[in-house]
């Protein structure tokens, strides 16, 4: 419902055809900024905060001093979000790019299955189709592996965060 102001906002702040116009929407989604507000809410005492204004701290500074820096958790389970978001999705390239060397991996990836694909009414040897048949799986199974072991590599690294992250919006007993 929500694609074509979509397209009009990022259109209007002249992020077409950027890689901008894949990052921010969806860094900026509802969800992510609602964990953000419970991480702050639940994570960073009170405390803090009035000691930073008796101190005369403005919320700009409070910001800046102590909600950046002890916000590292949640800074790293939003960019794992945003990152497995980002390497998964290919119709916002398909909305947003239209130079072939910002297309992210997904979309090239699915070109490559395209191409790949036969036509049957072309091929009249059973075997020799059969054939390009299995080589066509064996590429759709090579593609599937290589679009999932970059992210299979970066999860080990934020996996703690992840997991902290996680336990953020559950129910504390």
């Amino acid at each position: 419902a929500g694609l074509v102001p979509n397209y009009l906002l990022i259109k209007d702040l002249k992020m077409l055809d950027t890689r901008w116009a894949i990052i921010l929407p969806s860094a900026m989604s509802a969800w992510n900024v609602l964990l953000m507000r419970t991480y702050f809410s639940n994570s960073i005492p009170e405390e803090l905060y009035e000691a930073a204004s008796i101190d005369g701290c403005s919320v700009w500074r409070q910001l800046a001093n102590i909600v950046i820096p002890l916000s590292g958790p949640i800074v790293s389970v939003i960019a794992l979000y945003c990152a497995v978001g980002i390497w998964n999705s290919y119709f916002d390239a398909f909305l947003y790019l239209s130079s072939k060397e910002l297309f992210p991996l997904q979309v090239v990836l699915r070109n490559i299955l395209i191409l790949n694909q036969m036509d049957v009414t072309v091929t009249a040897d059973l075997r020799d189709m059969a054939s390009r048949q299995g080589m066509s799986n064996l590429l759709k199974y090579a593609v599937i592996v290589v679009s999932s072991v970059p992210l299979l590599c970066m999860y080990p690294f934020v996996q703690k965060y992840f997991v902290k992250g996680v336990m953020i919006g559950s129910v504390k007993g």
